[in-house]
């Protein structure tokens, strides 16, 4: 790794260049005016790029008031499913929205209601994990039906939650039904906002509401103070031996470890001195199958390791180095990769492997977990605490991937070589070039390249390949997004 690279902090700090410092936020719009890129197009896309993780807005309610015809009216576009009634929407659903200049998530749910079974419990469930995720929540009720015992065991679960609340007062379609609406004061949620979701009526002062309540930027939950513990979450799938690992680590029995897969149910916090450095290490449930096929505890298990990976700073995956890798094993990796988290591989019961399984092993490995072997791999075993002293190594090189900066100068020195000795393709008669870039944010690392037309998915992966051979960036995600300069005009 160069030594001009030093971690930074995360992204953007508020009233600064972020990543940038000022000497070098001028000389990069310089750069980014010689080659005709617009400056406000350029401050908007490194902003964009650099900001790190996007506050949260959950939109919830009962059964058919309107929640996914309100996100399409957000959203700008049809894309939420909707039908004349209840119960279409199952799954959280997430789309990026934005409002006067401001960007944010927005989750569409399924409706909420109390005392149900089945499929109906699982979509409740995704609801209210959709409200603990979420910065903000806009609650939707029926002005026109009034509120109803539902609407109020929702206002119950929203005060418990503690999280800022819009209410909107949907089916207000003209001046006639603003009484209507009136009466949702009753709630105690403060002032009810009459919208028509359909036609768009007052949508525009809901949102100067959401605004208002939504923070700049997501609360950084990494760690509990500035130098606190790290948070390393250990996922997998059941019975890979993440609560016999934790034990192991902690030379002691913390949690409750059986053969029988599923043992562990909540994510599980432990403070672990290792090496003279304190961690948080998070045991968490094994995730069996696609969320929206699992039933009951194992459902809520799954959801509440989803929780505890965002919360993360390293997620280590543990895998059953005995057994077959498998579907499940992908799905995890992917929602640790998504999740931006740095990555270690742990292959555990090492020790019970012969050499006939360790070939077939590396095999599996270069071709069904490619995606991220980049990773840190340690091989262990929790039973006998085989390679454990290696693991601590292993996340620590993660996090310094994970928090990497590469100075702009330096960046562009790079890319400047790359461009002489490995040209983009030539495509419809043209030779798409990247003109300059800069790294908008760590945690995990995010570049923005601009360049002077479209730059192929290929040549992408190459660029990323080359960023880690030339600056390291072992164990952690990289985000490449490209900005294309727009067509000027012929001077006449």
């Amino acid at each position: 790794m160069s030594d001009q690279i030093q971690p930074e902090g995360d992204g953007f700090a508020e009233h600064d260049h972020g990543a940038l410092g000022d000497a070098e936020y001028a000389q990069f719009m310089e750069l980014a005016a010689e080659e005709g890129f617009d400056i406000e197009d350029v401050e908007g896309a490194i902003e964009e790029v650099g900001h790190g993780p996007l506050p949260v807005l959950a939109v919830i309610g009962r059964p058919n008031v309107g929640k996914s015809t309100l996100v399409n009216r957000i959203i700008g576009r049809r894309e939420a499913v909707v039908e004349d009634r209840p119960g279409v929407t199952r799954d959280r659903v997430t789309y990026e929205a934005e409002w006067a200049g401001r960007r944010f998530k927005l989750v569409d749910t399924g409706g909420w209601e109390q005392d149900v079974l089945g499929i109906d419990a699982s979509v409740a469930a995704q609801a209210e994990y959709a409200i603990e995720a979420a910065d903000a929540v806009v609650f939707v009720v029926d002005a026109t039906v009034g509120a109803t015992d539902t609407d109020e065991a929702v206002v119950r679960l929203l005060r418990k939650a503690g999280k800022p609340v819009v209410l909107c007062a949907n089916k207000v379609d003209g001046p006639s039904g603003e009484a209507d609406a009136t009466a949702l004061w009753a709630l105690g949620l403060g002032e009810p906002h009459p919208v028509s979701a359909l036609h768009g009526r007052g949508t525009g002062d809901m949102l100067d509401a959401v605004l208002d309540a939504l923070p700049e930027a997501p609360e950084q939950t990494f760690g509990t103070a500035i130098g606190g513990p790290r948070r390393i979450a250990l996922i997998g799938r059941p019975n890979v031996g993440k609560s016999s690992l934790l034990n192991k680590v902690a030379n002691e029995d913390r949690v409750v470890v059986n053969e029988l897969a599923g043992t562990t149910r909540d994510p599980v916090d432990e403070l672990i001195e290792l090496g003279g450095v304190t961690w948080k290490f998070v045991d968490t449930a094994g995730i069996r199958k696609r969320v929206h096929l699992q039933q009951g505890a194992d459902y809520y298990a799954s959801l509440r390791t989803a929780a505890a990976v965002e919360k993360a700073e390293v997620a280590v995956i543990l895998v059953d180095a005995s057994e077959s890798i498998s579907v499940q094993d992908q799905r995890i990796v992917t929602m640790a990769v998504e999740a931006g988290r740095a990555i270690v591989v742990a292959y555990n019961k090492w020790d019970t492997l012969d050499e006939e399984r360790r070939y077939y092993l590396e095999r599996e490995i270069e071709t069904e977990l490619a995606q991220v072997a980049w990773a840190p791999r340690v091989n262990v075993s929790a039973a006998t605490g085989r390679h454990m002293e290696k693991l601590v190594p292993a996340i620590e090189t993660a996090i310094e991937g994970w928090e990497t900066r590469v100075p702009t100068g330096r960046l562009n020195a790079f890319l400047g070589e790359i461009v002489a000795s490995h040209p983009h393709p030539v495509r419809g008669g043209k030779q798409p070039r990247i003109l300059f870039g800069t790294q908008a944010g760590t945690k995990p690392p995010r570049f923005v390249f601009f360049a002077s037309g479209f730059i192929e998915a290929g040549y992408r992966r190459f660029l990323e390949r080359r960023l880690r051979e030339e600056f390291g960036f072992e164990g952690t995600p990289i985000h490449i997004s490209v900005r294309v300069r727009e067509k000027r005009g012929r001077k006449k």
